[in-house]
């Protein structure tokens, strides 16, 4: 357990080196967090004004079912976009390069078709397991659980498969898979510690705003609603902090896995996080 903190904080340490280079790889995050609530709000407010809510939440099938296709598909669509062009930006840094948020944006707009074709079988495999889950009880939550997590390990990637080989987006899934069976295999769990330290980090957040608004409570409401919004805040950089150093260490990962080229990284941490099963 010791051995898997540590290698999480050097993980983050090593991640956050590329983005000390690279502050604008932040921006990638910031965006697809802005679209993805405008995708939301998109499909959210015709149905709240028109009064199609109540029949979209009584429905339970065809029209439920096809318009939460729909939904997965563009939000799909833009989180992989940006994914696309965050791990692009930070594969172009790996590799000496100085990228600019423009280069991230051509490299997934060249790769537009294939993100889309991602996208939806993305949203076809979402919409099944909303099947599963709605349709048989509890067992049935249980599989779709299982079933989602292991489409999220194999898939995991895609992105930097896509952003580098032309190649479409079904074969991107099948190479995912191959590289996760043939390095990761059960040790997954174990050696990727990136998300132990950004949790510690959310944790410790958490208790340092829960003091300064317990402080700001003996000061009045307005203190406390500056304290919230503090919080909110470093809740929100935090957020971006972290997925800006999941696509980092995404591309780092792919690279490791395909030409055995560390980059910024240590050898070790990264020989540990791919080390085949014995």
């Amino acid at each position: 357990m010791a051995g898997s903190f540590s290698n999480s904080f050097a993980l983050v340490k090593a991640s956050a080196n590329v983005l000390r280079l690279d502050k604008e790889l932040l921006v990638f995050p910031l965006m697809s967090g802005i679209a993805t609530v405008l995708v939301t709000a998109s499909f959210i407010a015709p149905l709240a004004v028109t009064g199609g809510w109540e029949i979209f939440a009584e429905d339970g099938g065809y029209v439920s079912y096809v318009l939460g296709f729909l939904f997965y598909l563009v939000q799909y669509t833009v989180i992989f976009f940006f994914n696309s062009a965050l791990v692009g930006a930070a594969l172009i840094r790996l590799d000496g390069g100085d990228p600019t948020i423009s280069d991230g944006l051509a490299i997934a707009s060249k790769r537009m078709s294939t993100i889309v074709g991602y996208a939806m079988i993305a949203a076809t495999v979402g919409m099944v397991l909303r099947f599963i889950s709605e349709r048989s009880g509890f067992l049935g939550r249980l599989a779709a659980g299982f079933l989602g997590m292991a489409w999220t390990l194999t898939t995991y990637l895609t992105v930097p498969v896509l952003v580098t080989k032309n190649v479409g987006p079904i074969d991107a899934v099948k190479e995912s898979a191959a590289l996760f069976k043939a390095t990761w295999g059960e040790q997954v769990v174990g050696n990727f510690g990136l998300g132990w330290a950004v949790t510690l980090m959310g944790l410790s957040w958490a208790a340092v705003s829960a003091v300064l608004i317990t402080v700001a409570a003996q000061l009045g409401a307005a203190p406390v609603m500056a304290m919230v919004g503090v919080a909110v805040l470093g809740f929100v950089l935090l957020a971006l902090f972290f997925s800006a150093l999941k696509g980092v260490y995404t591309a780092a990962l792919y690279r490791y896995a395909t030409t055995g080229e560390v980059g910024y990284f240590d050898p070790d941490i990264m020989g540990n996080a791919f080390r085949p099963k014995g």
